[in-house]
């Protein structure tokens, strides 16, 4: 395709380059599955505070957009994940995002990443299991 321009100011038209844009499509990266909500802070600002453990396994860094599906009650929010003390356990909705859960709720957390056509064969999501016994 040809695109012609006269930069709006009535001169002769030139053609201009026409430069390829990459699509992007976006892809599951992580998931952290079968995790229970080890709590809710309604006097936070808002996000979910995650055992560091789990989010470095899923490859999930704090501050980094998540999705959370609440496995009783279907409720699905968008939020950002914070790094809650290594080996803990900690799972803990914080701010408004405190209503949609309670302590015992099974959640899974799920991050996504924009892929490039070249990239998409050789992308895998890291998917990990915490507990399936709950």
């Amino acid at each position: 395709m040809e695109y012609w321009n006269n930069g709006g100011n009535g001169s002769a038209l030139h053609r201009i380059k026409e430069i390829p844009v990459a699509m992007l499509r976006r892809f599951l990266n992580a998931k952290i599955r079968d995790i229970r909500l080890t709590g809710a802070r309604l006097d936070y600002e808002g996000s979910i505070r995650i055992d560091e453990d789990y989010l470095e396994k899923a490859g999930i860094i704090p501050g980094e957009e998540v999705q959370v599906l609440n496995v009783e009650t279907g409720e699905r929010f968008t939020t950002y994940a914070i790094s809650g003390p290594r080996g803990s356990g900690v799972v803990e909705l914080n701010g408004p995002a405190a209503h949609l859960g309670k302590t015992g709720d099974r959640i899974m957390v799920l991050s996504y990443v924009m892929l490039a056509e070249h990239e998409i064969a050789a992308h895998a999501p890291r998917i990990i299991c915490v507990d399936r016994d709950g």
